[in-house]
């Protein structure tokens, strides 16, 4: 236990090396050693896990304090990690899934200028991430949550000559910042009730905490939530976070950010239990992100901005588990997803390596001739992720399904039509970029003025990238065998998390009849999604029909956010900068100088400088004086 501040430690040191000496490493030494540090504290990691695993389910929660970070007064932080059963398998999905990226990113980055600080950046994002999930108190889980704010900031905007890129990395730090004021104010209300930060004290203080001050505490750090994990009405930032490189979506998209506002669901479970008006509203936003995000995927023709609204559609279901109390669930989701969805960017980022960096799907085709191992797993990823039997997705979702059904048969109904769609998105892409015929030349892409006369020869990459998708290939298939339902031995991840959210998860019971009934169901959402997209797109490139322009254009909230809050701010702000600041605040101030400059120039005529003007004024006030005493003696 004592070694998991090594977790941590190792990307941060990876960073600091990286940072004094990251260009005499070079390329591609620098990424080795940036891979090797996250290799360290994936080996680290999985080393304390089995120690924890070895314990009684009652000590499954150690907390390992270094110092006192903030002694003032009755605000006592101390810096430490929480090692429990929810922050360790965070940890090992985290360190697991950004080794392969790291890996993979060695050969995508190998021809980049700035390759050493790509990988400095990756290992900062990646212990922030790390900080954020074993942080023993909301203090420090913050400083991690605004490590990775930073940390996309800085890689999402990595080619920042590009405008679009310097535009996305600044758009995604302002949507995180409204969310981060909701964490902010959540901690201050958080101390005010329970005089502490530190998560096992809070918790068992919640008792003397007010209805309306949990409702309140769970909405404010939803809102975070929403910020960080791009959900409604905070989800734009994500399809425009595309601009940065492919290994950075998937980071982002897997292994880190994204991921970090459903682990905050999850670890305040125990105030959204006692709030459940609040996770009512968790729940509902989950749905409606869910499908939100799976109808603008079905209408996106940049393979990139596909797979991101489909983040934010899967990030829903999350929520949607997280709001009904399926916490379980929640978690065997995220961890299924970061499997399936760093294949998918990391497939994508093969394809748009083979193709001169084209992204548009339209201009793709036929490419699983040239780049089989690419296809194939590509393949496997849109059968996990359409929740095809038996690839793991099909029992994260169906659990989620299953536990919504419960809270409500309409939210069940919504996330079911948002699995057919989830199926048949990710299909279209497949269908559009691998089978088909070839819409591309070896030549260079025709009708394509910047790309034209580059010569393009698809075929898979080097090893380095090649060997994370294989491995996340595999990881996709079997990664439902921790949660199997059929057993109550087979169910290890309900079993592992049940110390922590056991006793705020939704308690219910299905027949047998029942659970294969909603099995059955989710296969049917599943085969109807995947059929529906290869009988549309087996041998079609464009069909207006089911690619309307309100689909590509994002439903148009994206463009009313800019029109009417973005534009209408900016005009607001330029009116009181010349109306308000200018003439009002400014002429008052002004004007009340000059009536004091003004009534100071009448009043210099009284000091002229005259003896007689003086002798004068001496002997008009004498008569004055002696009017107003005669005056005084005759009355």
């Amino acid at each position: 236990m004592h070694a998991a501040f090594l977790i941590p430690l190792f990307p941060l040191v990876g960073f600091l090396v990286l940072a004094a000496f990251g260009r005499r490493i070079g390329n591609p030494r620098s990424g080795w050693l940036a891979t090797a540090m996250v290799l360290a504290s994936f080996v680290t990691t999985v080393v304390v896990f089995v120690l924890l695993f070895e314990r009684q389910p009652a000590a499954r929660s150690v907390v390992e304090t270094w110092f006192t970070w903030l002694p003032a007064d009755r605000l006592q932080v101390t810096a430490g990690l929480l090692i429990d059963p929810l922050s360790m398998t965070m940890a090992a999905f985290v360190t697991g899934v950004s080794t392969l990226i790291h890996l993979y990113s060695i050969g995508y980055m190998e021809h980049d200028e700035q390759f050493p600080k790509f990988f400095l950046y990756l290992n900062l994002f990646v212990a922030s991430m790390l900080l954020l999930v074993l942080a023993s108190n909301f203090l420090e889980t913050f400083l991690g949550w605004e490590g990775v704010g930073v940390c996309s900031y800085f890689l999402i905007s990595f080619w920042f000559d590009r405008p679009s890129a310097a535009s996305a990395g600044k758009k995604a730090m302002i949507y995180n910042r409204i969310g981060d004021a909701g964490f902010l104010i959540a901690m201050f209300l958080i101390f005010e009730r329970t005089g502490s930060l530190g998560y096992h004290t809070v918790f068992a203080r919640l008792g003397h905490v007010g209805t309306p001050s949990l409702v309140a505490i769970a909405l404010l750090l939803f809102l975070a939530a929403c910020g960080k994990s791009a959900q409604i009405p905070l989800y734009p930032w994500l399809a425009d976070a595309m601009e940065g490189p492919t290994p950075v979506s998937a980071l982002i998209h897997a292994a880190t950010m994204v991921t970090a506002g459903v682990y905050l669901m999850c670890r305040i479970s125990p105030i959204l239990h006692l709030a459940p008006d609040a996770a009512h509203v968790v729940a509902i936003i989950g749905a409606a992100t869910a499908f939100l995000g799976a109808t603008i995927a079905c209408g996106q023709n940049d393979i990139k901005k596909i797979l991101a609204y489909s983040t934010i559609s899967q990030l829903g279901y999350m929520f949607l588990a997280a709001g009904t109390g399926a916490y379980v669930a929640a978690i065997f989701l995220m961890l299924t997803h970061a499997f399936y969805k760093a294949l998918l960017f990391l497939g994508a980022g093969s394809v748009i390596h083979a193709m001169n960096d084209d992204q548009d799907v339209k201009t793709m085709g036929a490419l699983v001739r040239f780049m089989p191992i690419t296809g194939v797993t590509f393949l496997v990823a849109w059968l996990s992720i359409g929740g095809v039997p038996p690839f793991s997705g099909f029992w994260s979702k169906g659990d989620v399904l299953e536990n919504a059904w419960v809270l409500s048969p309409a939210l069940w109904a919504v996330g079911a039509l948002t699995a057919v769609l989830t199926a048949y998105y990710i299909g279209r892409c497949y269908m559009l970029v691998f089978r088909g015929e070839a819409r591309w030349s070896e030549a260079g892409i025709p009708g394509d003025g910047r790309r034209h006369g580059r010569a393009l020869h698809p075929h898979d990459p080097s090893w380095v990238m090649t060997l994370p998708l294989v491995v996340l290939a595999v990881a996709s298939v079997v990664a439902g065998v921790i949660n199997l339902p059929f057993h109550p031995s087979w169910v290890f991840l309900e079993r592992w998390l049940n110390p922590v959210v056991g006793a705020q998860l939704l308690a219910h019971h299905w027949s047998i009849g029942a659970e294969w009934a909603f099995a059955a169901a989710d296969a049917v959402f599943a085969a109807v999604g995947v059929t529906i997209s290869v009988v549309l797109w087996r041998n079609a490139v464009n069909r207006p029909a089911v690619e309307p322009a309100f689909l590509q254009r994002a439903w148009f909230i994206d463009w009313a956010y800019d029109r009417y809050l973005a534009r209408s701010s900016t005009e607001l702000s330029d009116a009181t900068a010349t109306k308000v600041e200018r003439d009002l605040i400014d002429g008052a101030v002004n004007g009340f100088a000059g009536l004091v400059r003004r009534a100071g120039g009448q009043l210099r005529k009284v000091q002229s400088g005259y003896v007689r003007n003086y002798a004068l004024g001496v002997m008009a006030g004498l008569v004055i004086v002696l009017a107003y005493v005669l005056s005084r003696t005759v009355s």
